[in-house]
């Protein structure tokens, strides 16, 4: 029996899923040329209890900061590390977005931030009896860090314990 369920977003009716083709020069250049990191995740994590009864958190890479904390830093070379906690009862349309890239379209997710954090989508899920709860804090950092290794080393395993200290069970990776 799988306790997952894959929910997908669609693209909106006249839309496109973005491509590197539509990327600026510099870009297609970088993404060709990269030394991207590879990760062996296995065994990775394993969901113990039914979606259902489950607690979930976001974790995304859209450079959401609430009004009172300050935006993410982006003079910092390499890209900023921190994080921004940002609590479940936020009003999604109070978020500033502070992103580095400059290939990134901040429309979307300025238009409908659930697209990025979604918190309504997940209160739905344990209204209808698919999720068991959402949990108190999630958790925003900046996308396009080409330097990772203080993030890796230093705020992702930060995050994570606090995660782990909430009991959350699953956690919805939302990265931009």
């Amino acid at each position: 029996m799988s306790y997952s369920t894959l929910y997908v977003a669609t693209i909106p009716q006249g839309g496109k899923m973005a491509s590197l083709s539509d990327l600026k020069l510099k870009y297609r250049v970088l993404m060709r040329t990269y030394r991207y990191r590879t990760h062996d995740w296995r065994p990775g994590a394993a969901l113990r209890k039914p979606l259902a009864e489950a607690r979930i958190a976001v974790v995304t890479t859209a450079a959401f900061h609430l009004p009172d904390q300050p935006p993410f830093d982006e003079s910092v070379k390499g890209g900023d590390f921190s994080y921004r906690e940002i609590p479940s009862d936020t009003d999604l349309s109070s978020l500033g977005i502070a992103h580095k890239s400059d290939a990134f379209d901040a429309s979307g997710i300025e238009t409908d931030k659930n697209l990025a954090l979604p918190l309504e989508v997940l209160r739905d899920m344990v209204r209808d009896g698919k999720a068991g709860s959402v949990n108190a804090r999630h958790f925003s950092f900046m996308g396009s860090i080409s330097a990772p290794e203080r993030l890796v080393s230093r705020t992702a395993p930060e995050v994570a314990a606090m995660l782990a200290d909430d009991g959350v069970d699953a956690v919805l990776l939302t990265p931009i």
